[in-house]
């Protein structure tokens, strides 16, 4: 409906203007600034609908869920990576898709960026969906959107939270490596440049600890929690660090993984919380969100209500999927995800 209405908008919008226009031939200054502000505020008030695409494509997002199904039920870890490639994506141009776009002689590919080169999984994955709904609804749903359902199904199906995903994003036409490197939260960064990042994309603090949660999931490579096993450290239990020594020694074998939980790897619960709580966070930036700063009541917070965690998830990936969004007439709907049309 909302869909439908912004196109009645637009229309009814040239209307107003032609005939204004008409009857206003003596100011033409005038005509023209009033032009422009109608349609900038149309422009400005363009919003994400889940009802987005009921008509153009009615079977989108079953669609969608059914590649997602297929890729976690073959690999649960796929679920951790399909969530981290979406908030990879929000957090560098907006959540555009541009993660999604290869290198080409005019685009710095975001995929060969250090947070996500080795690293960043799942793309194959978001082709096969975008593949599925071009038979069907060619040319309609973008690849922007179809990350941000996945997160949320690769959630419900690892017993993590479902919520509505509100939809009409299009694609970018360019990608930036440059900000993939500055703006995207390090495992070594301290709390308050996270804190502070977050803030820079309009997340609360308590929207940063509540996603940091989507680490209940997921696999760690050895190089990025090394220096925390080995540190002999008071912010790290003993018996915790010895067990991941075992398959991360000092020298070599960066890529080793380990999960990011040992108690429950594959379910997307508060155990995270529960984990930080005993010094056992496998990640410095995830044990700082514990260590005698702002994050510490809410981390307790967490590990005593799944509830209270789940709702908090569901509500900051919303409000994660809303950063920079391209709609209306900027941006486009690429056919293939990973290129230009």
């Amino acid at each position: 409906i909302l869909h439908l209405l912004n196109i009645y908008s637009y229309f009814l919008a040239s209307y107003i203007i032609h005939t204004f226009q008409m009857v206003t031939t003596s100011n033409n200054s005038f005509v023209a600034i009033f032009s422009l502000l109608l349609l900038s505020s149309m422009q400005c008030h363009a919003q994400l609908s889940s009802t987005f695409y009921d008509r153009t494509c009615p079977t989108a997002l079953t669609t969608i869920r059914t590649s997602i199904r297929q890729a976690v039920s073959s690999e649960r870890r796929m679920a951790a990576s399909l969530i981290r490639l979406h908030f990879h994506d929000c957090f560098v141009q907006g959540c555009d898709a541009s993660i999604l776009l290869d290198e080409t002689p005019t685009i710095v590919s975001e995929k060969t960026a250090l947070p996500n080169l080795g690293s960043a999984r799942g793309y194959g994955i978001i082709d096969d969906a975008k593949r599925e709904l071009e038979k069907t609804c060619p040319g309609i749903v973008s690849c922007a959107d179809i990350l941000a359902v996945a997160s949320r199904d690769a959630s419900t199906l690892v017993g993590g939270p479902s919520w509505t995903v509100k939809l009409g994003r299009r694609d970018s036409t360019t990608a930036s490596h440059t900000l993939a490197e500055t703006d995207l939260p390090g495992p070594f960064d301290p709390l308050d440049r996270i804190v502070s990042g977050f803030a820079n994309k309009g997340l609360s603090t308590r929207d940063m600890v509540a996603l940091s949660g989507a680490h209940s999931i997921g696999q760690a490579q050895c190089f990025l929690f090394r220096d925390r096993i080995y540190s002999n450290g008071t912010d790290i239990d003993a018996g915790f660090a010895s067990t991941r020594r075992r398959q991360c020694p000092q020298e070599d074998q960066n890529g080793n993984l380990a999960p990011l939980d040992l108690v429950t790897p594959n379910q997307l619960d508060n155990n995270y919380y529960k984990n930080l709580i005993q010094r056992k966070g496998l990640l410095q930036s995830d044990q700082v969100l514990l260590s005698g700063g702002s994050t510490d009541s809410i981390v307790t917070e967490y590990s005593n209500n799944p509830r209270t965690f789940a709702s908090d998830f569901a509500a900051a990936m919303i409000k994660m999927g809303d950063i920079s969004p391209l709609t209306g007439q900027n941006g486009i709907i690429r056919t293939v995800c990973g290129a230009i049309n």
